[in-house]
Parts: structure tokens; C-alpha cells; sequence
């Protein structure tokens, strides 16, 4: 498992892009199935709407910058995946929270749902903040090999 990671976070420290999508994409699916969640299947869930609806919304702009980031972002990659990646570790801290809170009324389907996508983010979270380091890593390498050039 490690080597996947590792082989993943140095192909994506070389395509910083395609963490944006990959977060963007994922915002979109966490804020569909809220949103299905919220319309069609609250009856089965214990979660009060209020608490859906706010986390909706959060994953939904979570997915727009994502998605401004991979579409027009050329600089400073390290910045903007460090933004998103706080971000995304206060929605599972947010999420967790009202797993506490709603307890009471939470149902199983709640409990899985809303652990599993906790600990998807989590992975995200990891890998963004390890490819953030390998690009700040290599960035400060190539500055040191151009800096150790001899002047003539």
C-alpha cells in the first residue's frame, strides 16, 4: 500500500492539476449524494436536514475551488493545495462533530456513510499534504542546484 501512495503522490507532485480535479470530483460526488440525501432519502437517515444541508453546501464550495484552482491555477501550487486540504480536514472535524451531536437520532446508514466518507477525506487530506511537501521539496532542490552553479 505504501508503494501506490508513494508512486500516486510523486506522479501527482509532478501534475499538481489533477489533485484539484481529483478534490473537485469528489467535492461534486460528496455534494450530489447529500443533496439525493436531503431530497429523496432523508426519511432514512437521522441527520437533521439543517445539518445535511449546511454540509452540502460546504462540499459545494469545496468543489468550486477545486475547480477554479484546476482550471485556472498556473503558480504557487503548494498554497492552494494547502488551503484545500485544511479545508477539508475541518469538514470531516465538522462532520465528526455532528456524528457526536446527533447521535441519538443517527441510524446505521448515517454512522457508515458518513464514517466512510470521513476516512476517504482523511486519504485525501494525507496525499495532499504529501504532495504539497514533494513539491515544496523539489522546488527548494532545483533553487539549490541553480544557486550551487559555478559563475564565470
Amino acid at each position: 500500500m505504501n508503494k501506490i501512495i508513494e508512486k500516486l503522490t510523486r506522479h501527482l507532485a509532478k501534475n499538481p492539476r489533477r489533485l484539484f480535479l481529483i478534490d473537485s470530483v469528489g467535492a461534486l460526488l460528496n455534494s450530489v449524494l447529500l443533496s439525493a440525501v436531503l431530497s429523496n432519502l432523508s426519511p432514512y437517515f437521522g441527520m437533521p436536514k439543517t445539518t445535511l444541508t449546511l454540509l452540502f453546501s460546504i462540499a459545494a464550495c469545496l468543489c468550486f475551488y477545486s475547480a477554479v484552482c484546476f482550471l485556472f491555477l498556473k503558480t504557487k501550487w503548494t498554497l492552494y493545495i494547502r488551503i484545500i486540504s485544511s479545508a477539508n480536514l475541518l469538514y470531516c472535524a465538522l462532520t465528526t462533530a455532528f456524528l457526536f451531536i446527533h447521535y441519538s437520532k443517527l441510524t446505521a446508514f448515517d454512522l457508515m456513510y458518513f464514517s466512510l466518507e470521513t476516512a476517504i477525506i482523511c486519504l485525501l487530506v494525507y496525499t495532499e499534504l504529501t504532495v504539497s511537501a514533494k513539491i515544496l521539496n523539489s522546488s527548494k532542490g532545483s533553487q539549490n542546484i541553480s544557486r550551487s552553479k559555478p559563475r564565470l
